[in-house]
């Protein structure tokens, strides 16, 4: 009995020992994060913590779902055509390797930076740039195809040589800018008249591999810095920069599907310290002074966050700029922390909708203050076209003033939201109703400044105002535009007013409706409980600032818009040729074949003391599986 004891207590010991030595070498093995990898330099980063993860959420992701449908394959495949011919094929052919190979290895951590690489801003010292991929149990798969494309470089008589940095080996290829172009396609020249253009110096690439990390990068100094951190060195990290460390605990906490960074302290700086060009183009000051008066000194970082599950996504953007400090657009940006939630008269059938509790005269008054210490000439130039209205108007009305009849009656509420378009062309899409709602204190005062702005742009005729309902809708022409076919002139601006609010449109049916406020004809958009919901899963609808989508009908236009392009030669002129070239429009599927998978989004904003916030949240579309 004792023997047999004595056995099992040894097996007991050698099993814990085993498991121990297990864990410990997992511990060795993992990788760290990237914060903890990239220089406190860092300009922006983007990271993808685990690719696993990313990968297995995205399966059941609306977004994802959509594109991998069947019925989207014609469109996807022309896609992925040009993709492969654009990009892939030539960074094959020319870099020797096959996309594939690596991207297969996206395993663990994924991350792209930039960094400073030590520049001062006066100098020629380009970025530092770096990629890091985790191939984890692909590790062997890794090295392996790192050899081989090593063997392709030195097999096309490109020289390649080894250094060993922080004791691992890295492997250097040069770039010249001829390679690069093939790659990227040529790199776009901007002329200065007396400057002498330099030839564009070539680039080193280090590479190297550590346990099943790949890391790449364009300098020495910053393969050094990720060395270091791997292999245990004392030099400093991201992860201890102050402003980091602030915006991890706040945002990235809840263990993200991937985030970004921006150091906004050390890029405006940089920025800000850039020599300014000797041929002087514009009456505008320096861009230290530029970035002073915008209020973008006082950025002190900005960050993002996706949250990918499979009861929807969650995105977050945060500037941090304290409230003290904020001036500029970050002060006119800054919204109080009061009720954007859509009134009792917003129609429950409305596609958009959206609420800013944003203060117009402050708002006003802080862009001319901009304005002055930016360029007085700009602000001569604002203070000019006022002074033309007022002498047109004061013919008419000598005491007419057009900062006292609209700037002056700017209150603290924007209200816009639209219904889905009726009909299929693209003449109906472009008269999608809608209308936006201001609120003021005197709307006949503003009523009468639109109207004097309308005839500076426009030859207005002398029509009394039509009534409805107790209250008065003025017609105002707007001047002819541009189109594919020729000049087109846009729909009449309506203007009318009601429940303390301005209101514009150019569709006679949504501002009539408005107007009708409370007579009950129309259900609320309040009262949709998923909205609601939704709304509680970013913090309601009180932070001054919210916004709702419903894009199952605004995809349904969308669609309509390009299938209906794809047909019509100048229509399709309407869209960006960038646009075009990638995408063939009439291969899209009927909408309701893929309807299902979209559903709504909200989104809040506001400040508080430490910046700026934005969530947008889009719950799973219901009966979606």
């Amino acid at each position: 009995m004792i023997t047999t004891f004595r056995r099992f207590e040894t097996v007991l010991i050698a099993s814990v020992a085993s498991v121990l030595l297990l864990q410990s070498a997992a511990v060795r093995a993992a990788i760290p994060p990237a914060e903890n990898l990239l220089p406190p330099d860092t300009i922006a980063f983007f990271t993808v913590p685990d690719c696993n993860a990313l990968r297995a959420v995205s399966k059941v992701s609306p977004q994802l779902m959509f594109w991998n449908d069947p019925a989207m394959k014609p469109f996807r495949d022309k896609v992925v055509e040009h993709l492969n011919e654009k990009f892939i094929a030539p960074l094959e052919k020319d870099l020797g390797l096959k996309v594939d190979d690596f991207t297969s290895l996206l395993q663990g951590q994924f991350t792209v930076a930039a960094t400073a690489n030590g520049t001062s801003g006066r100098d020629d010292v380009p970025p530092g740039l770096v990629l890091l991929l985790d191939a984890r149990d692909k590790a062997p798969q890794l090295k392996t195809n790192l050899a081989a494309l090593t063997k392709k470089i030195t097999d096309q008589g490109r020289t390649l040589r080894t250094e060993k940095i922080r004791g691992l080996d890295f492997s250097i290829v040069t770039l010249s800018s001829n390679d690069l172009a093939n790659v990227f396609g040529p790199r776009r020249q901007v002329s200065e008249i007396g400057v002498e253009q330099k030839p564009e110096p070539p680039v080193d690439i280090y590479f190297t591999q550590y346990e099943s990390l790949l890391v790449v990068a364009n300098s020495p100094k910053l393969a050094e810095a990720v060395a270091a951190h791997l292999t245990g060195g004392t030099t400093p990290a991201l992860a201890e920069d102050d402003g980091f460390v602030a915006d991890k605990q706040s945002q990235f906490r809840n263990t993200p599907t991937y985030y970004g960074w921006f150091n906004g302290r050390l890029f405006f700086n940089l920025v800000g310290a850039a020599p300014t060009s000797a041929q002087p183009r514009s009456m505008m000051p320096p861009p230290d002074k530029i970035l002073e008066v915008l209020g973008l000194r006082n950025l002190k970082s900005a960050s993002f966050a996706l949250n990918e599950s499979y009861e929807g996504s969650t995105a977050t953007l945060h500037i941090t700029a304290p409230a003290a400090e904020r001036a500029g657009l970050l002060k006119i940006l800054s919204l109080p922390a009061k009720d954007a939630s859509a009134p009792m008269f917003v129609p429950a059938d409305v596609v958009k909708f959206s609420r800013y509790r944003i203060d117009g005269r402050q708002a006003w008054n802080d862009l001319e203050k901009m304005l002055a210490n930016l360029s007085p000439q700009m602000l001569a130039g604002v203070n000019s076209a006022i002074d033309l209205a007022n002498t047109s108007a004061q013919q008419k009305d000598p005491s007419f003033d057009l900062r006292k009849n609209l700037i002056a009656n700017l209150g603290d509420d924007i209200i816009n939201y639209a219904k889905a378009p009726v009909g299929d062309t693209i003449a109906d899409i472009n008269k999608q109703p809608s209308i936006v709602l201001i609120a003021t204190p005197n709307p006949d005062q503003m009523i009468q400044a639109i109207r004097v702005i309308g005839s500076l742009a426009a030859p207005q005729d002398s029509a009394a105002p039509r009534e409805f309902r107790g209250h008065k809708i003025y017609s105002i022409a707007q001047r002819s535009q541009r189109g594919p076919n020729g000049a087109v002139t846009p729909a009449p601006l309506l203007v009318s007013s009601g429940s303390g609010y301005l209101a514009l449109s150019a569709d006679a049916g949504i501002l009539e409706e408005f107007l009708r406020n409370g007579d009950g004809s129309a259900k609320p958009l309040r009262e949709n409980a998923a909205i609601a919901e939704a709304a509680a899963h970013i913090g309601g609808m009180g932070t001054g600032l919210f916004t709702y989508q419903n894009q199952r009908e605004t995809m349904r236009t969308s669609f309509k818009i390009f299938k209906t392009a794809a047909g019509d030669e100048m229509a399709m002129k309407l869209i960006a040729p960038a646009v075009r070239e990638w995408f063939d429009f009439a291969l899209l599927p009927d909408y309701d074949r893929v309807a299902k998978y979209f559903g709504i989004s909200v989104l809040n904003g506001g400040s508080a003391g430490d910046g700026l916030l934005l969530k947008f949240y889009t719950p799973r579309p219901p009966g979606l599986e």
